[in-house]
């Protein structure tokens, strides 16, 4: 089997199943060698599959569903079912025990302005409980955001980890965990419908190794896990990898192998309807390729 090009669309440590599977050899111990690449963002990394620059990329299932919502030709396709709940958290300067969502009306909010998909799952989850949008996001970054928070310039941002244990550090708390709405399709392998084809045996040996990460993943500690992230986040303090990583543990971020839920796919659909950034939801054949992932446990 030929090395394999694997894009990374930005770093994050909710990709942790990824990093682990290097970490750990999984990758190797299946059969295939993995070169990870950073793609410079999100539709970069697309951009670079489908000019045959990469073999697949991880990200979020939301670019293939997105592209083929706007041109039917389009062949990317997700497969290998990753990150299924959403990763990011609505933070405060303070605890507010019994926060809801509807508490957000009249409040200064920093969203999320780096990636759109946290922002339309959370206008996704406002038109389910009948409440007003909130505007578009404008400006600053999470970062940014979380140092707002803790200075009281803003009432609420929504960021992942590790901007939350900053937060925290300075005395904020979660306010609101937008996993807790239950599956929702954040994170998988995509490719070229050719790409697939033309790649399986490599391919299904990547899903073996994300098989086994995650099965690992579920069942480590959480300072184990940190310590196997330490060098590709090694500006990040352990402490901060170890809470973030065990509150995804405990949000059961991760799933438990890489079969992909169609349940997950449809919230993520009916949330992208919801907030404008498509007219219709696919079908779950036309943006999922769950043969290649029975073939490769079988």
């Amino acid at each position: 089997m030929r090395p394999m090009t694997l894009l990374q669309p930005f770093r994050a440590l909710f990709y942790a199943p990824f990093y682990l599977a290097e970490a750990r050899g999984a990758f190797a111990r299946q059969g295939g060698e993995v070169r990870l690449v950073d793609a410079g963002g999100t539709d970069a990394a697309a951009a670079k599959l489908l000019a045959g620059e990469a073999d697949l990329a991880w990200s979020g299932p939301m670019r293939p569903m997105l592209m083929r919502s706007r041109d039917p030709s389009c062949t990317l396709r997700s497969f290998c079912a990753v990150v299924m709940r959403d990763p990011f958290l609505l933070m405060g300067p303070a605890p507010r025990p019994g926060f809801t969502l509807a508490d957000l009306a009249g409040t200064r909010v920093g969203l999320v302005s780096e990636v759109p998909t946290p922002v339309w799952c959370l206008a996704g989850d406002l038109a389910e409980a009948g409440l007003p949008p909130l505007p578009p996001p404008a400006g600053p970054g999470m970062a940014e955001n979380a140092a707002a928070v803790t200075s009281g310039d803003l009432d609420i941002a929504q960021m992942f980890e590790p901007f939350a244990c900053r937060v925290e550090d300075a005395g904020g708390a979660v306010l609101h965990a937008q996993a807790n709405r239950g599956l929702t399709a954040y994170t998988a392998f995509y490719a070229t419908e050719a790409g697939i084809a033309a790649r399986r045996p490599e391919l299904m040996a990547m899903i073996r190794a994300m098989d086994e990460s995650l099965r690992f993943l579920r069942a480590a500690p959480a300072a184990e896990v940190a310590a196997l992230l330490a060098p590709r986040f090694a500006d990040v303090p352990e402490d901060h990898r170890r809470r973030a990583i065990a509150r995804y543990q405990a949000l059961d971020l991760w799933g438990a192998g890489p079969r992909f839920p169609p349940e997950a796919l449809e919230r993520l659909g009916r949330a992208m309807v919801a907030a404008g950034a498509m007219t219709h939801i696919l079908p779950f054949e036309a943006c999922v390729d769950a043969a290649i992932v029975e073939e490769a446990l079988a």
